[in-house]
């Protein structure tokens, strides 16, 4: 038997320019979602798994466009590859280019590290491959340090680069007879691309490879993929038969006509599974971990999973779809390309403006993220109705020829055109500027730079000295620096502050490095201690880059013997775990012998002034402020304090004097 195909009339969009508006739900889940992506960004402590708001945009992404191109084969046989492009660019780029250039003006109008690297974020937008770009300059999605203004623009790649090579593979996808097999090939390739992520992750390194990657994190836009071609049934998608009418073609196996009408017809319990689903993602919202294995084996799979029954359960339960499109979450829905588009640039640029805002949670960041945010849903609001709309409605050139209309009708309107070309202008010529005077590294790169040269040239100058008084056996030895008693093991913060502590201690062996952590310290100053360069005082600060426990300070304890002094660093950083951090090295100072606290976080507290760009590693004047830390540490370990049987001690308002409590 032959049928000819025909679009459910719930699937079915009036046009081909036509998007999700026409399916029940579709807007109050991107309203949804984009929602998530902003308290995400803006309040991480409060949605630490918001990020998977962008893989909901991804199953939607997959399963209209999929949809759509599916509508058109089942019409004509074919699908024009130049109308789906067109009709793609009408869509994402407009709203994409005022972006781009006011962002930059504005950037480079404010200067400093905001521009680093913007050159080669411009370069991944204009091209729609920034994921790609970054990942090429080992840029990092997860860190809160490096300003980069367009670094949401990693998920519209991934969709573009879908856009770009999905029709071709669709088409062959189509070309299959069997309805099972032509499902089996587009999970299969979701299949993959989980499994590719999971095998690329690798426990405590950055993820953002296996994040921003296509090949890795494009299982959503599979999923819906997947989801359209099930919803539509294998009628009419076959290749095409000797029959005459071109929309004609056989059926799929009758089990699977089956299993498609079995899931397509619990009305009563569709609601309630949509719901589910969605209090699923709410929930991996509020607890998925951003950097753990969980998200990268399987969770944000799930979510795509998840995604897909919520779709589902909208498009074809007109019930559950009336509750997601609420009016409030089908306006913000409708805008949400815009909204997406401009929340992250502005709030970069108001952290660089307004440094408050990027600082520890406070009541001032609040009023600051709310703002942006507000600032953000009306900018995206004004591009869809003076923008987007009419591009969509009428095309570039059709929106071009609207313009010269509108300024030939009279003398003011031709100025407020001539206006805004000027704009534009100034505009492009701010753009260009910043691209131009674009540093090539951060203040805080600059600051970690200096001090590992200084310690190059240290290490260079002691192994010269030591050839020297080897060399003449009359020479008389080296007057002891107050640094020779000292060994520092350290992060990025005490490599940036090295050649302060040089000048302040002469002589201190410092090994510190980027992104180290507290669990790298036993194993350090265990191997100093056996080579016989492990000095009678130690110094370990290395709480910035994550939390710590109370076995590896009991480690470091081991590793340099009960006869050295220990100094810990507090750390200062806008981070999750610092509290934490601080609170666990000072109980620890309190109950051992021989250790004390150089109370960093306090002592710079007051004076985030003299820090970088990225509010962490400080500038010669920080670097001074930790070196004093430090040395008003020592001065409290010079008598020796036995702590044992003693009541407990704590940090007091001086930030480097250890007090006992009253």
């Amino acid at each position: 038997m032959k049928l000819s195909y025909r679009t459910p009339a719930s699937l079915r969009p009036d046009s081909e320019t036509r998007d999700s508006r026409r399916f029940s739900g579709l807007d109050g889940l991107r309203g949804i979602a984009v929602s998530v992506v902003l308290v995400f960004h803006f309040f991480p402590q409060v949605l630490p798994g918001g990020f998977v708001g962008v893989d909901v945009f991804f199953v939607i992404s997959g399963f209209l466009i999929t949809g759509l191109l599916v509508d058109e084969y089942a019409r004509s046989r074919r699908i024009s590859l130049r109308r789906f492009w067109s009709r793609r660019v009408r869509r994402l780029v407009p709203p994409l280019v005022p972006l781009v250039l006011l962002c930059c003006t504005v950037a480079w109008m404010l200067g400093g590290d905001v521009l680093v690297g913007l050159g080669w974020q411009v370069l991944g937008a204009v091209t729609f491959g920034y994921n790609w770009v970054s990942i090429a300059g080992s840029a990092s999605y997860f860190s809160a340090t490096s300003p980069e203004v367009f670094r949401n623009l990693w998920s519209l790649a991934v969709e573009e680069q879908f856009y770009l090579v999905w029709p071709f593979a669709l088409l062959a996808v189509l070309l299959i007879r069997s309805a099972r097999i032509r499902l089996a090939v587009v999970c299969t390739l979701g299949v993959l691309s989980v499994l590719w992520m999971g095998f690329l992750f690798q426990p405590g390194a950055d993820p953002t490879r296996v994040y921003y990657g296509s090949d890795t994190h494009s299982f959503g836009l599979f999923a819906g993929a997947a989801l359209a071609l099930l919803l539509r049934r294998p009628n009419g998608l076959g290749a095409p038969t000797r029959n005459a009418n071109a929309g004609a073609a056989r059926t799929g196996p009758a089990g699977f006509t089956r299993f498609a009408s079995r899931l397509a017809s619990p009305a009563r319990l569709r609601p309630w599974l949509g719901l589910a689903a969605l209090l699923g993602i709410g929930a991996a919202s509020a607890w998925l971990p951003a950097a753990g294995p969980l998200a990268y084996r399987g969770g944000l799979a799930a979510i795509s999973l998840l995604s897909c029954v919520v779709i589902w359960a909208a498009v074809r339960g007109a019930r559950f779809g009336r509750w997601l499109d609420t009016p409030v979450l089908r306006w913000i829905g409708e805008r949400s390309y815009g909204i997406y588009l401009w929340h992250w640039p502005l709030f970069v640029l108001a952290g660089v403006a307004w440094p408050a805002a990027g600082v520890e949670v406070h009541l001032l960041g609040v009023e600051v993220h709310l703002l942006v945010a507000a600032v953000a849903v009306l900018v995206a609001a004004a591009s869809y109705r003076w923008l987007e709309q009419p591009v969509r409605r009428r095309g570039l050139r059709g929106g071009i020829r609207s313009l010269s209309g509108f300024a030939t009708e009279s003398w003011s309107r031709l100025a407020v055109v001539g206006v805004a070309a000027m704009v534009g202008l100034i505009l492009v010529g701010g753009t260009t500027a910043a691209v131009v005077v674009a540093p090539a590294e951060t203040s805080a790169q600059a600051r970690i730079t200096s001090g590992r040269h200084m310690l190059e040239a240290a290490q260079a100058d002691r192994k010269r000295e030591d050839a020297e008084r080897k060399s003449d056996p009359t020479a008389a030895p080296a007057p002891v620096a107050p640094g020779d008693l000292i060994s520092a093991v350290g992060d990025s913060v005490m490599l940036a502050s090295a050649p302060e502590l040089e000048d302040r201690f002469p002589g201190i062996l410092i090994d510190a490095a980027v992104s180290r952590g507290m669990r790298a310290a036993p194993d350090i100053l265990a191997a100093q201690a056996a080579a016989g360069t492990l000095r009678p005082v130690v110094v370990v600060g290395l709480g910035t880059n994550g939390p710590i426990t109370t076995d590896e300070l009991l480690a470091i304890e081991a590793a340099i013997g009960p006869d050295r002094k220990l100094v810990l660093v507090t750390a200062f950083a806008d981070r999750d775990w610092t509290a934490g951090v601080n609170e666990a090295l000072v109980g620890f100072a309190a109950h051992h012998r021989l250790v004390g606290i150089a109370g960093w976080h306090d002592a710079i507290a007051p004076h985030t002034d003299v820090l970088a760009g990225d509010n962490i590693h400080p500038g010669p004047t920080g670097g001074r402020i930790y070196a004093d830390c430090i040395a008003s540490a020592l001065d409290w370990l010079a008598p020796q304090h036995p702590l044992h049987g003693r009541d407990p001690y704590r940090l007091g308002q001086d930030p480097v004097v250890l007090r006992p409590v009253s």
